[in-house]
């Protein structure tokens, strides 16, 4: 079943292409940044599925090129997905660029990356040559900007921030390390520890364990429930240590946080950027800029975005 959302289809330009875990997403974007029309489907269960929906999204007008943003670790000069566990396990060992057939140009990278792409492009990032993006979410991504070039790496695996550690003895990660920042700060690890206080008969202002998620944690800790508080405070500050130790390794001119998670505002970033102020600011001798990301639908528009700034 297609969830449409269409906007003017006159303007064409890029076609981005979002495949996430739960929803294929595909639009045109102009050389403004935005969206000029949209489509949403169910990301299919299977290859052959994969494959008929994306045939369907390349006929969505005519198009200078094609941009494609995918979780997992993706070889950005072939395409190719060479890691992607889970749901779209499918379509490891397959060139993205094939299901955009007949495109003059392809360009595929993981999907945290291509946020980044988008925000250099047209968003907080954007006039800079040094940055780093967090995406906050069910897990956590990372893209790095390092001297005006989006960092990779020898293998691809560059900028998985979610799996720096930040407690050698924490909870085991899918990545098979332990005490990775994503087993302690994301949704998915918020959630469940206010899910587990909640069942153990823990005093407070969410007393439906199905209907914990982690903004209602959040909006919880701001109104004064005092087990949320105590949550986002240890969630914080292992995200602040985190950021604290980026800063030191990449002295980044700005750190940009997007994802779910940061649309909780000020309750995340007040703390936030106080206790990474108090961290590293003796160690780079200046104001340690976080900012929220800018830029609406990043997995359209920063898929949009590989092809020039990629």
């Amino acid at each position: 079943m297609i969830l449409n959302r269409h906007y003017n289809c006159e303007s064409v330009d890029i076609l981005g292409i979002d495949i996430g875990g739960t929803r294929l997403k595909a639009g045109l974007v102009d050389d403004a940044g935005a969206i000029s029309c949209m489509t949403c489907t169910r990301t299919p269960a299977t290859l052959a599925e994969f494959r008929e929906e994306m045939a369907r999204i390349a006929c969505i007008g005519a198009v200078a090129g094609v941009g494609i943003g995918c979780k997992g670790i993706i070889n950005s000069e072939t395409t190719r997905v060479e890691v992607l566990p889970g749901t779209l396990h499918y379509l490891e060992g397959h060139l993205l660029s094939d299901f955009a057939a007949g495109a003059a140009v392809v360009r595929a990278d993981n999907d945290a990356r291509a946020a980044l792409a988008g925000e250099l492009a047209w968003g907080a990032a954007r006039g800079r040559r040094n940055a780093v993006m967090l995406t906050l979410g069910t897990g956590v991504g990372g893209g790095i900007l390092a001297d005006g070039r989006l960092l990779r790496g020898s293998t691809g695996v560059a900028g998985h921030l979610g799996h720096l550690t930040v407690d050698p003895e924490g909870p085991l990660c899918i990545c098979g390390n332990r005490g990775c920042l994503e087993t302690i700060f994301s949704a998915r690890a918020i959630e469940g520890e206010a899910i587990s206080a909640v069942l153990r008969g823990c005093r407070s202002s969410l007393t439906d364990p199905g209907a914990i998620t982690c903004e209602a944690v959040f909006t919880a800790a701001a109104a004064g429930d005092e087990l949320a508080r105590a949550i986002c405070d240890r969630a914080v500050k292992y995200l602040a240590g985190a950021i604290a130790g980026i800063f030191g390794a990449l002295d980044p001119e700005v750190v940009i946080l997007g994802g779910q998670i940061a649309e909780a505002g000020p309750a995340l970033f007040e703390p936030l950027q106080r206790q990474v102020t108090e961290r590293a600011r003796r160690l780079v001798g200046h104001e340690v800029p976080i900012v929220r990301a800018e830029i609406a639908e990043p997995g359209i528009v920063g898929a949009a975005a590989l092809v020039n700034f990629g």
